[in-house]
C-alpha cells in the first residue's frame, strides 16, 4: 500500500510517502514557514535528488498540501505518475486524552472529538487537525487514519498515570499522565529486538527519545509501564525550551512576580525554559556542547542539568523494571551526541551499564551497539522511524476496516 505521512505543525508540514511492502519511503520532505515570509517546500527522493523552492503561494497548509501533492507527481522530481497511486493517508496526532487509545480511521465523528482533545495539547493539536482537514480537502474520498502520540503509553498502570490531585479532576477532565512520542518508543523497542534477535516481549528495555523535545519510556515485554511526559508534554526531562519536571509552587511564584496571565505563564514554561532558559543562549544542544567546549559557564550548566536528568530517570526506571536489558538512544541529540549518551550512562557499571568510550565516540545517526561486550545491559544507538509506524498504522486500520 502506497501512503502519504502526514506531520502538521504551527507553520510546517512534515510528508513521506511510504510503500508499506517495502517498508521504503520513496520521497519526504517538507514545507516550512507556512503564512511567514519565505515559505519554503523542501523535497528529496530516495535516490537524493533533491528540489527546493520559495513559494509565496503557500499560505496556510490546505495550500501546502497542494503544494505537495503537485510535487509528488511532478515530471521533473515526482515519484508517481498520477495522485490515484496513493491508496490512503497517516496522521501524525500528538493528543487522544481518553477519547482514542488506537489509531483510528477519521470519520465526521472523529473529527468531532479531536476538536474536542484541543484543550489537552493547544500548542499542537490545533495543526496537528489542520493537517488532517486540510488532506481531506485536497484528496476527496481517500481514507485517512489518525496516529496517535499517546497510544503507546495508553495502557500504563493506573498508579503510574494518577497524579496526587483530587480524584474527582481525573473523572471530570481526564487529568492523568499520557505520555507522547509514542511512536518513537514502539519503533526503536521492536527494532532494538529485532537487532538483538530477541522477542520484544522477553525484554525490559529504557528507550531514550533525545532531542528539542525529549522523554524516556519504561518498556516491559513490549508494553510502555511508565514515561517520563504527563498529561503534556511539559513535564519530565529538562528539554530544548521546556522546564521538564518543576516545583509546581515556582510556576506560582514566577506567574505572581512577572504578572504572567495563565496563557503567558503556558507560553513561558513551554518555550522560554530548559536549555534555552538556563544558557540563555539557544535551544540547539549541538551549539550548547561547541559553548560549553569553550568555557562559558551558562552552556556548560545548561548541558550538565540536560545530562543529569536524563541519567536520574533511566536510575529510576531501572528501579521500577528491576533491572533492564535494553537501553536505547534515538531523536536528534539521542542518535547523534556521544557526550549525552556517555553522561547519561556513565559511571553506573554497578548497574550492569558498561558503555564503550570508541564504539559511542564513532556512532551517529546510524544503528550501533555502545556498550562493551561484557556489559550485562546492551546500548543501542537507533534512529528512529516513526512516519513508518504511521504508514503500516494507518494500513492496518483500513484493512480492518474492510
Amino acid at each position: 500500500m502506497l501512503v502519504l505521512t502526514i506531520n502538521s505543525g504551527s507553520s510546517s508540514v512534515k510528508y513521506q510517502l511510504i510503500n508499506t511492502s517495502t517498508q521504503k519511503a520513496l520521497c519526504r520532505g517538507i514545507v516550512e514557514r507556512i503564512g511567514i515570509d519565505g515559505t519554503k517546500l523542501k523535497h528529496k527522493t530516495a535516490e537524493g535528488k533533491k528540489f527546493e523552492k520559495i513559494d509565496s503561494e503557500i499560505t496556510n497548509h490546505q495550500t501546502a498540501i497542494g503544494k505537495i501533492l503537485e510535487i509528488l507527481v511532478d515530471t521533473q522530481n515526482g515519484v508517481i505518475d498520477s495522485l490515484s497511486k496513493i491508496e490512503s493517508v497517516g496522521h501524525r496526532l500528538v493528543h487522544a486524552g481518553e477519547k482514542f487509545k488506537h489509531s483510528v480511521l477519521i470519520t465526521n465523528e472523529v473529527m468531532s472529538k479531536l476538536h474536542e482533545c484541543i484543550e489537552f495539547a493547544p500548542l499542537h493539536n490545533p495543526h496537528n487537525i489542520k493537517g488532517v482537514e486540510a488532506s481531506l480537502e485536497n484528496l476527496a474520498g481517500l481514507p485517512n487514519v489518525g496516529v496517535f502520540d499517546t497510544t503507546f503509553h495508553a495502557d500504563i498502570p493506573d498508579y503510574a498515570y494518577t497524579y496526587g490531585i483530587p480524584y474527582e479532576y481525573y473523572r471530570k477532565h481526564g487529568i492523568r499522565r499520557y505520555g507522547f512520542h509514542g511512536t518513537s518508543h514502539y519503533y526503536v523497542s521492536r527494532r532494538a529486538a529485532e537487532i538483538l534477535g530477541r522477542d520484544v516481549s522477553e525484554l525490559k528495555m529504557i528507550t531514550c527519545h533525545l532531542g528539542n523535545g525529549s522523554s524516556i519510556t519504561a518498556i516491559q515485554g513490549g508494553v510502555s509501564i511508565d514515561t517520563t511526559m504527563g498529561f503534556t508534554p511539559l513535564e519530565g526531562l529538562v528539554m530544548g525550551t521546556r522546564c521538564g519536571d518543576i516545583d509546581p509552587g515556582v510556576i506560582f511564584n514566577i506567574a505572581s512576580r512577572e504578572n504572567m496571565t495563565v496563557d503567558e505563564a503556558c507560553d513561558f514554561f513551554n518555550k522560554k525554559c530548559g536549555v534555552l532558559g538556563i544558557s540563555e543562549m539557544t535551544s540547539d544542544m549541538r551549539e550548547i556542547e561547541e559553548a560549553a567546549e569553550a568555557g562559558i559557564y551558562n552552556a556548560k550548566l545548561a548541558l550538565e542539568v540536560y545530562n543529569y536528568r536524563i541519567k536520574k530517570y533511566i536510575g529510576s526506571y531501572f528501579g521500577i523494571l528491576n533491572g533492564a536489558d535494553v537501553i536505547v538512544f534515538t531523536g536528534g541529540v539521542g542518535e547523534n551526541s556521544d557526550i549525552t549518551r556517555a553522561a547519561a550512562v556513565g559511571d553506573m557499571d554497578q548497574l550492569g551499564i558498561v558503555i564503550d568510550p570508541e564504539r559511542n565516540a564513532a556512532t551517529r545517526s546510524k544503528e550501533a551497539i555502545i556498550s562493551t561486550p561484557d556489559s550485562p545491559v546492551t546500548l543501542m544507538v537507533i534512529p528512529t522511524n516513526e512516519e513508518l509506524v504511521i504508514a503500516m498504522e494507518t494500513e492496518r486500520i483500513i484493512r480492518e476496516s474492510k
